[in-house]
């Protein structure tokens, strides 16, 4: 039976949310989700591509639904958008490790969201071996994974 964190994996369309104004878009999840067959958006409203493919400045302005969000962006940023996912449908979030914080908590709770929190999605993600993997390894040992 898959862990919550390897149950997030399971679903068909995604959105990746990050700001690369603010710092580096999650590209390493984003491509990670597209090399696993997964429909992907890339979402960010500083930028208009993202490995050649485009960004959306929201969800509303996405070409289709998405079953579950991964916000890597920074702390004061992430309530708001865990508000936009909710308003657009979605119930499942992956929070990027460092990313939460007790006011987006208050607000995934309060929306009664399914939220996964404090660490790596990409170790998920990738396969083969890297150092996401070595550090997934690492979790499993210690029961975290």
């Amino acid at each position: 039976m898959p862990s919550e964190y390897e149950s997030f994996w399971q679903f068909e369309r995604y959105a990746v949310v990050g700001c690369a104004a603010k710092r580096a878009f999650p590209r390493l999840t984003y491509g990670g989700l597209k090399k696993n067959g997964k429909v992907v958006y890339a979402v960010d409203s500083s930028a208009s591509h993202v490995e050649q493919d485009p960004t959306y400045p929201d969800f509303a302005s996405l070409p289709g639904s998405v079953d579950a969000v991964v916000l890597e962006l920074p702390k004061e940023d992430t309530p708001a958008w865990i508000e936009k996912a909710a308003d657009f449908g979605v119930k499942d979030i992956w929070l990027h490790m460092n990313t939460d914080s007790p006011a987006a908590l208050a607000v995934a709770a309060r929306r009664g969201l399914r939220i996964r929190k404090g660490t790596c999605a990409v170790m998920y993600l990738e396969h083969g071996f890297s150092q996401h993997k070595v550090h997934g390894w690492i979790m499993k040992l210690l029961k975290k994974y």
